[in-house]
């Protein structure tokens, strides 16, 4: 009978024991985390403190100023906090630019450019996507180059287009061209999320009998819609915050939308100081729609440009 050599022997004896087992059952997955070290815990915190206060302070100072009165804005040293909340500056401020008329014009023509930009983008998106025709890499590639162009250089040449076919001092140069497609960005989302959905779906929606109308409404905007809801936001906070195509193109104060508005608000008070208060309070009520449409949708908002880095190009 043949014996194992010592060292041999050891190594099996070792194997065979259940502690032995259970460590070479083991991964890497199942072993306790690490302790951070606390300094750099610490140094983690502050830095995301101080990173939020230069983000949150200036909002703050904001409302603090729009619950002031008029002589204690001008404060030395100023105050964090006021002696008495002016409440009444929420009413009286926007009642100094016609707030209720303004807050229509924006809705109407933010609603429209919303609808008109994401649905021309995601069907722009659908064709480059999952259509084949010639050409189709060509208009891409037009498309995203179009995005190095700043949007200034088309300014003048537009003005005049719009004002020789009667188009001055109406809404329809803010709102017609976002039912042409107007921003690439919306259309190389669209696409690339088009990209990541397997063709397979297609042709499953084909052998049903469906065209390619159906699996545009019924197949493909239910699965991006973390895509067009990010539009959405987008195109809503850029519509809402345009300031430069409202000052062009309306001359008619009564068309004119809240961007516009609160610029004249100060204006008004031309040759006198303008009354921050008020400014300040009427400004956090132009701030408070683009601020609740994004808490309320922030997930799909950060699904929908998490996207870009996980789809395919072809």
């Amino acid at each position: 009978m043949t014996t194992l050599p010592t060292d041999a022997a050891e190594a099996n004896a070792l194997a065979d024991s259940p502690d032995r087992a259970e460590a070479n059952r083991r991964t890497p997955d199942s072993r306790p985390p690490r302790r951070r070290r606390p300094v750099r815990t610490a140094s983690w915190y502050v830095t995301a403190l101080f990173i939020c206060s230069v983000m949150v302070v200036p909002l703050l100072w904001m409302i603090t100023i729009g619950l002031k009165s008029r002589t204690a804005v001008f404060e030395v040293p100023p105050r964090l906090l006021p002696h008495e909340f002016n409440w009444s500056n929420f009413i009286d401020g926007p009642k100094a630019i016609n707030f209720g008329q303004l807050l229509l014009n924006s809705t109407i023509i933010t609603v429209l450019c919303v609808l008109g930009g994401v649905l021309t983008a995601m069907m722009a998106g659908y064709a480059l996507a999952r259509l084949r025709f010639p050409g189709r890499k060509l208009w891409f590639y037009l498309f995203v180059g179009s995005m190095l162009l700043p949007g200034v250089v088309g300014l003048i040449p537009l003005f005049q287009l719009y004002k020789s076919i009667g188009w001055y001092d109406t809404w329809l140069p803010l709102i017609v061209p976002a039912f042409l497609g107007g921003n690439p960005l919306f259309i190389f989302l669209a696409r690339q999320y088009f990209l990541a959905i397997p063709y397979s779906i297609d042709e499953a929606a084909k052998i049903d009998g469906a065209g390619h109308f159906r699996i545009f409404t019924q197949v493909m905007l239910p699965l991006t819609r973390p895509a067009w809801i990010t539009m959405a936001i987008l195109a809503f906070q850029a519509s809402w915050n345009d300031f430069l195509n409202p000052l062009v193109y309306l001359y008619s104060s009564e068309k004119w939308p809240l961007a516009v508005g609160m610029a004249s608000f100060i204006s008004a008070f031309a040759g006198q100081t303008p009354d921050w208060s008020y400014y300040m309070a009427t400004n956090l009520l132009y701030m408070l729609p683009p601020l609740i449409i994004f808490f309320a949708a922030q997930r799909y908002f950060i699904q929908g440009l998490g996207s870009l880095g996980s789809t395919t190009q072809k």
